[in-house]
């Protein structure tokens, strides 16, 4: 006969294997979704100086300043299955001793149920723009891009990259001015 301990493990099992069948079912549902949205980007102004950064050795180099318009409706985005959306605008740029730099310059976490239409003029950067070095005085390069993590209830983490950047170049001279 069965007893209490091998009937509760049969029913907790049972379970289990139920509540991991719904879990990939839920995937499933949302899995082929493209998570894509338009973006437009603008460059309202755009600074380098020429500073120490923070490192033991006190070098001197370059801190880009950027003011940004933002726009993007990123509603369409969330299903049932979307909980949050890390949102992320980056700097990509080339200099001569790194082929490849990325800078993230702004973030921000939308929950589902929150206003997901991003419509920014004149922000400012949320963190530093740091060059290691001198490579941002004179950059005709710079590419502005916004991209999301999508944090699903159940699934993959798929790291989207929005539709639109825009390129900005930094002056040929440092500003000498005490405020951006």
């Amino acid at each position: 006969m069965n007893t209490l301990l091998s009937r509760a493990n049969t029913i907790f099992a049972f379970t289990l294997s139920v509540m991991a069948a719904l879990t990939f079912g839920c995937f499933l549902s949302t899995a082929f979704s493209e998570h894509k949205a338009d973006v437009v980007i603008h460059t309202a102004k755009a600074i380098v100086k020429n500073l120490p950064d923070y490192s033991a050795s006190r070098e001197k180099s370059d801190l880009g300043f950027v003011t940004f318009d933002l726009q993007a409706d990123l509603s369409p985005l969330f299903n049932w299955n979307v909980k949050q959306l890390f949102v992320y605008l980056t700097a990509e740029y080339q200099t001569s001793s790194h082929q490849l730099n990325q800078v993230v310059l702004w973030d921000k976490i939308i929950r589902r149920g929150d206003n997901a239409t991003l419509d920014y003029r004149s922000m400012t950067t949320k963190y530093y723009f740091w060059d290691f070095g001198n490579g941002l005085k004179n950059n005709k390069n710079i590419t502005l891009t916004l991209s999301w993590n999508v944090i699903p209830n159940a699934g993959t983490l798929p790291k989207i990259v929005g539709m639109g950047s825009h390129m900005f170049e930094f002056p040929d001279e440092y500003s000498i001015s005490r405020g951006f």
